[in-house]
């Protein structure tokens, strides 16, 4: 008896943090680079549940680059860890040299889950907009599932629609699910579990639409699951959750 009681509270504890949904974050310390004083920009990339501010350590990200004008740039020697609440993040510093959009991408480790049995794998990006050409912020960068953004990521109000089109192995997923995560470091109260993550189905096409309400950072993350396996911790194969992820900044209007 005293076994089984023991189990259902180790249950307890494992079930709040399943409910939350993981997000790979990748924030740049600005999204729109003008002046040429500025145009340094850290970007900072975390596995967290954003709107609980909590984070998971995780491992070195396997990729990490930068897309210019449709090149792809190697940047994850530059990557440095930093401990963060002793859980390990990651943070890069580039230097925006040319006019047009970059798209930021990483592919974090594989992430193991154990209240889920299974490894996590989000293959995440961001736009910065650099010097007033606005080119390349639609283009693909080619990840194994990816989010391609049909709104302009950048300078957006709180209140503008985000859509974008789901995309596995290049092709659109009908009604994929996509979770939305907000940022929360201005210390948003919800008033149920519910309301931290907003979940939109996409259509036939896998295109998805959401209105952002509040400024800040938005993630956006459609699941889906690897044709692989991975060896888990016990030996056995497990599943493996790759997650097509993006993030957007929408701004006050004053």
């Amino acid at each position: 008896m005293k076994n089984i009681w023991i189990g259902l509270f180790v249950l307890a504890l494992l079930l709040p943090a399943a409910a939350l949904a993981h997000f790979m974050v990748l924030q740049p310390s600005a999204n729109i680079v003008i002046e040429r004083d500025n145009e340094i920009v850290t970007v900072d990339m975390r596995f967290a549940h954003p709107f609980e501010q909590s984070l998971m350590d995780n491992d070195t990200p396997t990729q990490f680059g930068v897309m210019v004008a449709g090149k792809k740039h190697d940047l994850l020697p530059v990557v440095k860890t930093i401990k963060t609440n002793g859980m390990r993040t990651y943070r890069a510093t580039y230097k925006i040299a040319q006019p047009g959009d970059h798209v930021f991408y990483v592919a974090p480790a594989p992430y193991y889950e154990p209240a889920e049995e299974k490894f996590i794998v989000h293959y995440t990006k961001t736009v910065v907009h650099g010097f007033g050409l606005q080119e390349g912020w639609d283009e693909l960068v080619g990840l194994k599932t990816e989010i391609k953004p049909l709104t302009r990521p950048y300078g957006l109000w709180a209140g503008n629609v985000f859509q974008g089109q789901v995309l596995l192995e290049g092709k659109p997923v009908p009604h994929a699910e996509v979770e939305v995560g907000y940022d929360n470091k201005n210390g948003v109260t919800s008033p149920a579990e519910v309301f931290n993550i907003q979940v939109v189905h996409a259509d036939q096409n896998g295109v998805f639409t959401y209105a952002m309400p509040r400024a800040g950072w938005w993630g956006f993350a459609a699941l889906s699951e690897d044709e692989n396996k991975k060896i888990g911790p016990d030996g056995k194969p497990k599943s493996i959750e790759i997650g097509a992820v993006i993030w957007v900044c929408a701004n006050e209007m004053k």
